[in-house]
């Protein structure tokens, strides 16, 4: 059990100490009926979002995952906000280490969001990247990164939301990396 909670038997989220909190509880009071999960995807895929891997570094090595949903939170302080999967094995160690990096990918770097969105433990195979100041691997030709220590976790349904404090940040050069409809694509200003 860590300060942001962790889980009780079955998959329930609990609050430090192992109890429920008030938030936890106010979700599933508040709960709507149910969604045809079909109708949501297509729905909500209409929102272009860009794409981020999400990566951190211990004493296994690096680790990381594509996430659409990582944004900006609050200019002061410089906090961002990403949505992992409860199911990733990547948030464990980002849990565990405190410190991530958000690289988000340009548009030459589709098959990163692809390769970074398996289960597969050999995703950083001939994957060029250097350690950022918290050790978090910034990869090459990222369009731009931030580098960030865990600040909360919380409940998000399927998903945890997750802030970081932003510690340190860069910009490379390109176009973004868009994911529309379910799929890929570029986008052009």
């Amino acid at each position: 059990m860590t300060e942001l909670g962790g889980f009780a038997a079955g998959g329930r989220p609990v609050g430090p100490g192992g109890r429920q909190t008030d938030e936890q509880d106010d979700l599933q009071r508040r709960s709507a009926p149910t969604i045809d999960t079909a109708r949501y995807r297509e729905v909500l895929g209409h929102f272009a979002t860009g794409v981020a891997v999400v990566t951190t570094a211990d004493d296994d090595g690096p680790a990381g995952f594509t996430c659409q949903a990582f944004n900006a939170l609050s200019l002061e302080p410089a906090l961002v906000v990403f949505a992992p999967s409860r199911m990733s094995l990547t948030w464990p160690r980002i849990e565990t280490t405190r410190v991530f990096c958000g690289n988000i990918l340009s548009e030459s770097q589709e098959a990163l969001g692809r390769v970074f969105a398996t289960k597969s433990d050999r995703k950083f195979e001939g994957v060029g990247w250097r350690p950022g100041t918290t050790g978090s691997p910034i990869l090459h030709d990222a369009l731009a990164w931030v580098e960030c220590r865990l600040e909360v976790a919380h409940d998000g349904g399927d998903h945890l939301v997750a802030i970081g404090r932003v510690l340190d940040m860069g910009v490379g050069k390109g176009h973004p990396l868009v994911f529309y409809r379910g799929g890929f694509g570029r986008f052009e200003a």
